[in-house]
């Protein structure tokens, strides 16, 4: 018998057993319902089968893409027929491992489909040399010749403008069959961190003794028990310090393969290979650190009012979380959390907020935290032909509701683009994917703070305005600005160690929060256990994509259905154009330091209500 999922129930036994929820007794109404990729894992199996056997069939085209308009049009159908079915045997492998990373049956697929990518990376990598080869001029008359050929006119330009970092047909397929080497330190670290480390075991803020863990942390460091905070602290980050030299391996391990392959492809750097892939201008990235360095007085500012307002002698990176305000604090059940983001986003327009429900009701998102179930939150790509999936490990903080906004915002992206566009461009760049999220955030923020009952709540919700800012935007920037450091180092033969890597974070937060805050030991290790530093300079563009979706929601706001409309068909344009330009049609110039420093004088403006509040 199915026994139904009560949160509340699950909530207080796991406090007072110390254990994380079994997956078996959740209703399935909270999980994937991951037959909406293949009805059952034969399917799959039998997807798998014709990709591998249909990969030789890469042969009869190679040496030949400039013989016509046609065979070039067939090899390229045919590619994208191989990328398609790929992405969902990939996807449906990815999530099913991440419901229990403890779980080698759905390792072993997951290993299995990145070798099966490999072999067809190596066996399509004479596309792109080939078309390289080709001169601009057959291309275009290629295009004229074959109507269909029209569909992937903005790949060639892209394709042409990389030509100077595309390699010969030999060095391509060498560097196909390195990617699962290249992969190896991320995909090592994914599972330490999320199956193979052990957290000890704290007493609660109600006297209990539980496992810490990923979520629980998060959690604890909104208790208003600053004694539970502080263990909390102590304990995450033990396992951290315990295997500081296997994770200090595998953090220069990552950044070495990077740099293996920007200097295969000729680039100055990994930044520059990394910028260059979204043709986003090096400028961007120099530009965020620099005008961001010049502009933490707004922190520092609201580093010294926490300090005041909680009263304490010192303020550590364990209270930086806490809210001001406990006596307003609440939390939120799912199904709460569901209703308040649907309400706050309705300013999107109709068809969001259909597109919304229709998720939320056909099982898209895996809801709460189980044993083994990976940490965090995401939401899928997309995959052609099914809508994406959300992954969150729910915990009844307002946090977690920002985090459904957040994650939705991806999806319903993902959505958009896989429903209004070809494959070849269903799909969007890294530099705008967390534009949609972060709008989503701030139409929260705006909608939470607008309903306020209270003086209180009001300075309850502006505090997680200021924090939001503080963690996407200024936290983000922090990242970025310690990714470029060490990838710098090590790039000009430099070897970092644990201690170097340690003091390099516990600077850059000192220099960030300034003089209000204290640095544990512990926060310097904060580099050994962030994913996104494997992501190859990805965290930069949160602060980026948060700054232009505060300048999209202000004009939603003000302009109505015309800031809607462009917004719309900013979720639909996927990679059909570059992501500075898609942006640029939505309203937003990233050339522009604009959009940077409108979350500045967003931050001030935040710290003079709250302030005006207090003195009230």
């Amino acid at each position: 018998m199915k026994l139904i999922f009560d949160f509340e129930s699950m909530k207080n036994s796991s406090t007072v057993s110390g254990d994380l929820m079994q997956r078996a007794l959740i209703d399935e109404k909270y999980t994937w319902n991951l037959k909406d990729i293949f009805s059952s894992e034969d399917v799959w199996e039998s997807e798998f089968k014709w990709v591998e056997e249909n990969l030789d069939n890469y042969k009869k085209f190679e040496g030949k893409l400039s013989s016509s308009a046609a065979v070039l049009l067939e090899c390229l159908v045919f590619d994208d027929k191989i990328g398609s079915r790929l992405s969902r045997i990939s996807n449906y492998a990815s999530m099913a491992k991440d419901i229990d990373l403890a779980d080698a049956k759905y390792q072993a697929m997951y290993d299995r489909v990145s070798i099966l990518s490999s072999k067809a990376s190596a066996a399509s990598s004479f596309i792109r040399p080939e078309l390289i080869a080709l001169s601009e001029e057959l291309i275009n008359r290629f295009i004229d010749e074959e109507d269909g050929l029209k569909l992937y006119k903005h790949q060639f330009e892209d394709l042409f403008r990389k030509k100077a970092h595309t390699l010969s047909r030999g060095e391509e397929e060498l560097l196909a069959h390195s990617a699962p080497l290249v992969e190896l330190a991320y995909t090592a670290f994914g599972y330490f961190t999320n199956a193979d480390i052990q957290f000890p075991s704290v007493v609660d803020d109600k006297g209990n003794n539980i496992q810490m863990s990923h979520g629980r942390f998060y959690a604890a460091l909104e208790s208003s028990d600053r004694g539970y905070r502080q263990r909390a602290y102590k304990a995450f980050y033990k396992p951290y310090n315990d295997y500081k030299n296997t994770l200090n391996s595998l953090f220069n391990g990552n950044i070495k393969s990077l740099s293996f392959n920007a200097k295969a492809r000729k680039y100055k750097s990994t930044k520059h290979a990394s910028l260059d892939s979204n043709n986003v201008p090096v400028s961007v990235y120099d530009n965020l650190i620099k005008t961001i360095n010049e502009n933490l007085a707004s922190l520092h500012r609201w580093g010294m009012l926490k300090k005041k307002v909680l009263g304490l002698d010192e303020l550590h990176p364990y209270d930086t979380y806490v809210t001001l305000f406990p006596k307003v604090k609440k939390e939120y059940s799912y199904e709460e959390g569901k209703e308040v983001v649907l309400s706050a986003l309705e300013p999107l327009g109709k068809d969001y907020n259909e597109s919304l429900l229709k998720a939320f009701n056909n099982r898209w998102i895996d809801v709460y935290e189980t044993k083994g179930k990976r940490n965090g939150a995401y939401s899928s790509n997309t995959i052609i032909g099914v809508h994406p999936y959300v992954l969150l490990n729910w915990n009844n903080q307002l946090n977690d509701v920002f985090t459904l906004a957040h994650e939705m915002g991806h999806n319903m992206h993902s959505y958009y683009t896989e429903t209004n566009q070809p494959y070849p461009y269903a799909d969007y760049s890294i530099f705008v994917a967390e534009v949609a999220s972060t709008a989503n955030e701030a139409l929260l923020q705006e909608y939470l703070i607008e309903k306020a009952e209270s003086k209180e709540m009001k300075l309850a919700l502006i505090e997680n305005y200021l924090n939001n800012i503080t963690t996407t935007f200024y936290r983000q920037t922090r990242f970025a600005e310690f990714e470029e450091l060490v990838h710098a180092k090590v790039e000009n033969g430099e070897s970092l160690t644990p201690d170097e890597l340690c003091s390099l974070t516990g600077n850059l937060y000192k220099k960030y929060w300034g003089e209000s805050i204290v640095v544990d030991e512990e926060e310097t290790y904060t580099w050994a256990r962030i994913p996104h530093f494997y992501y190859n300079f990805y965290v930069y563009q949160y602060a980026t994509g948060f700054a232009a979706s505060q300048i999209l929601v202000e004009k939603i706001k003000k302009e109505g259905q015309p800031a809607i409309d462009k917004y719309l068909s900013f979720l639909k344009a996927g990679s059909s154009d570059y992501p500075i330009n898609v942006l640029a049609k939505a309203g937003v110039d990233m050339n522009s330091p604009e959009p940077v420093l409108a979350v500045v004088h967003k931050m001030n403006y935040l710290l003079d209500e709250m302030e005006n509040l207090l003195d009230g």
